[in-house]
């Protein structure tokens, strides 16, 4: 669907135009991981995913040429540069700097071939509406865990005189013209904050947003959106106050480090009683898991950009309870699991986000691990050893928590379906293979 931005009417596009491209076949390949190796050296991390995506989506807001700079080169990333390109945007990589020219966009719809891959593709709906004042943007799918429903998108969208409604499995806007709002999450939600941001940016008058998430990436577009002309008060508390501007300029920015990546590396030192420096990272983005792993027994010293870490010859058992941040974070609810699989007594993992987030807990049982659910809640009685066995990825940070276990595991263990690894984790394996660990990719 093209969109005249002058009058909101739609034009049927042109045989050409209509083409929706198939999204990227998926790589069949697996990890085989000989485990018992303790990690050392150094580790640079990545950009930050979650922060690149709504980024990248957020250069739909102003025409023109836009750079992101220490973009991760993820199947994510490379999912939401097709999206914009579906759209009439011009991507272009260049090592880590994406150049996305948004001037040439005309559609507004986002399809379901694209869409389906990966949710955050729904975070184009709120720059379109705000931009062209019209979208089509198919229903989100993602990871195979739960449902998570983008109904705090919708209402709050609505609340700004959206007037969206579902379509044939499309969320359709039509002749929209976004009003200032005042609007309250019931739960807190770092998707749907990042959503209503970049809407309001544009919308007429003023937006309070009260409860929003206060996650380091949320930040980070804030800051992003503010250096563009965009009026925003508030970052990093629960209340937001944004006055809509008639237009933003051009985006030049550095995506943040990635503090799931950095937290993942800590844990992986931690429990192969290795030592290891994670490189280009921030301390306080990552301050919930330096705590929970100094009370397992490991030896954390953050620095500047920097954060050495000592494991302990055998980890504790530790309690951890999920939380927006600074809480612990969900995304790392998984690698601890491993972490308390082979630790001194019975670990209590409370997930309060996302109650059904354990589709590791069999994969983990084949490697010997002793978990008991029930409900949101893992109780994990450590053992003395994990043993090496053929098991299968199910999400992004499912499958890194079987590599961390994998990494102490006896024997080798053979991770498939690895593509949910490389949505969210740049050159996972390589960088493992410099801090010491037998871990090779083969295809399957």
């Amino acid at each position: 669907m093209d969109v005249d931005r002058a009058t909101h009417t739609t034009t049927t596009p042109l045989a050409d135009d209509a083409s929706t491209p198939t999204a990227e076949a998926v790589p069949m390949d697996a990890l085989v991981i000989q485990g018992g190796r303790k990690l050392t050296g150094r580790v640079e991390v990545s950009g930050a995913k979650n922060a690149a995506l709504p980024v990248m989506a957020a250069t739909l807001l102003a025409p023109g040429v836009h750079t992101l700079r220490n973009v991760p080169l993820l199947s994510d990333t490379r999912t939401m540069s097709r999206v914009l390109e579906q759209l009439g945007a011009r991507v272009e990589f260049r090592g880590h700097a994406c150049k996305i020219d948004t001037s040439g966009v005309r559609s507004v719809e986002a399809p379901y071939d694209l869409v389906r891959t990966m949710r955050a593709s729904v975070y184009v709906l709120g720059p379109l509406l705000a931009r062209f004042g019209a979208a089509r943007v198919s229903l989100p799918g993602g990871c195979a865990w739960g449902p998570r429903p983008v109904n705090l998108h919708i209402e709050g969208l609505n609340a700004m005189n959206a007037g969206l409604e579902i379509e044939h499995g499309y969320i359709v806007g039509k002749d929209v013209r976004l009003q200032g709002a005042e609007y309250g999450f019931q739960t807190v939600s770092v998707g749907a904050t990042a959503q209503l941001m970049m809407a309001a940016t544009l919308a007429e008058g003023r937006t309070v947003l009260d409860n929003v998430a206060i996650e380091p990436d949320i930040t980070a577009l804030g800051e992003v959106l503010a250096g563009c002309g965009a009026r925003i008060e508030g970052l990093g508390t629960r209340r937001l106050t944004i006055d809509g501007v008639r237009e933003l300029k051009p985006i030049d920015t550095t995506i943040i480090p990635d503090r799931i990546e950095a937290a993942t590396f800590l844990a992986a030192a931690a429990i192969t009683g290795g030592s290891i420096t994670v490189e280009r990272c921030n301390a306080a983005h990552v301050a919930a898991t330096m705590h929970v792993l100094e009370l397992a027994g490991a030896e954390v010293l953050p620095g500047n950009g920097e954060i050495a870490i000592s494991g302990p010859t055998l980890a504790s058992a530790v309690n951890v309870t999920t939380a927006p941040f600074p809480g612990f974070p969900t995304d790392m609810q998984a690698q601890m699991m491993a972490l308390c699989a082979v630790a001194d007594g019975t670990s209590v993992i409370t997930d309060t986000i996302y109650l059904d987030r354990f589709t590791h807990v069999p994969e983990l049982t084949r490697l010997g691990a002793q978990i008991e659910l029930k409900g949101n809640v893992a109780i994990v009685t450590g053992v003395e050893r994990l043993q090496g066995a053929p098991v299968m990825a199910t999400d992004i940070r499912a499958s890194a928590a079987l590599v961390l276990a994998a990494l102490v595991a006896e024997g080798e263990t053979r991770i498939s379906r690895i593509y949910h690894l490389d949505r969210g984790y740049e050159g996972l394996a390589e960088k493992l293979v410099k801090l010491g660990a037998g871990v090779e990719r083969v295809q399957e």
